[in-house]
């Protein structure tokens, strides 16, 4: 029963940018926007958002390309394109001002938001967060962009490769790939445009705008795993703030939604202080 690939209860849509994105919001309080990484769904921050919404206005929505958001149709995935989306779902909802977090892909989205519209940012939170140019590319990546099985990868992508490539993500130690989670990502990928929408997504030449994160002023929180590579945003943001996870893999608010949720609620109950 495919169950992750048709909306939930909660489950929230609204145009924007002629896409029809999926989103979930939960909550009270400040506005808090959470953004997930590549091949991965509003459903990654599922235990984390639970423990934000008792304090935050949580929104977390699917990603053009994943989720059930889907394709675009224009299929543009540069980070920047993402990030004005973002910003204008923000501004369809009646949101003027947020903080937001994003893991991985997510993490890059929100920075690039912080350079681009640094006036509706109270806070930033990157975890595990890419745009470095030495940033380590996922072996299931790397496959999309072999020429030969490109076409194939847009056809089928096996369940085993999605499991393998879900271990691969997390902490040694970690517990959390089970069958439940291999089936979402699994079910998710397998929704109509969504497997070709990665491999477009894998395809696209990045802008490397590394050398402008020095630029961004808005309060920021750098959480990251030790086994991470590419990782210079607390040396590059001034004044940022940064804490390490010991064991933790590349998707800490999945893995350690606790520890994520706690550190996000003290820094940004923080930087509300500062700003009275």
């Amino acid at each position: 029963m495919n169950i992750w690939s048709e909306p939930q209860p909660d489950s929230r849509f609204v145009a924007v940018d002629g896409l029809r994105i999926h989103y979930k919001r939960a909550g009270s309080g400040p506005p808090l926007v959470l953004l997930h990484g590549s091949a991965s769904s509003l459903q990654h921050f599922d235990r984390a958002a639970a423990l934000l919404a008792q304090s935050y206005d949580v929104i977390r929505p699917d990603l053009p390309a994943f989720g059930l958001t889907g394709p675009r149709g224009d299929r543009d995935y540069r980070v920047p394109t993402y990030a004005g989306t973002v910003a204008r779902l923000l501004e369809t909802l009646g949101v003027p001002r947020y903080a937001v977090a994003g893991n991985s892909l997510g993490g890059n989205i929100a920075w690039n938001h912080a350079l681009d519209h640094p006036e509706r940012l109270n806070g930033l939170v990157l975890v595990n967060a890419t745009g470095y140019p030495e940033k380590t590319v996922p072996a299931g990546m790397r496959l999309t962009r072999h020429p030969l099985l490109r076409p194939l990868l847009r056809r089928a992508m096996p369940r085993r490769a999605i499991e393998r490539n879900l271990r691969s993500a997390v902490g040694p130690s970690s517990r959390i790939v089970d069958d439940a989670m291999v089936d979402r990502a699994y079910q998710l990928m397998s929704r109509p445009g969504n497997r070709s929408a990665f491999v477009d997504f894998c395809n696209t030449d990045q802008p490397d705008r590394s050398a402008q994160i020095s630029r961004i002023a808005v309060p920021t929180l750098v959480l990251r795993s030790a086994s991470s590579d590419g990782q210079h945003f607390a040396r590059d943001i001034r004044g940022s703030q940064e804490l390490i996870h010991p064991a933790g893999g590349h998707l800490l608010p999945e893995e350690e939604p606790r520890w994520f949720a706690d550190a996000v609620e003290k820094f940004l109950d923080s930087s509300a202080d500062n700003c009275r």
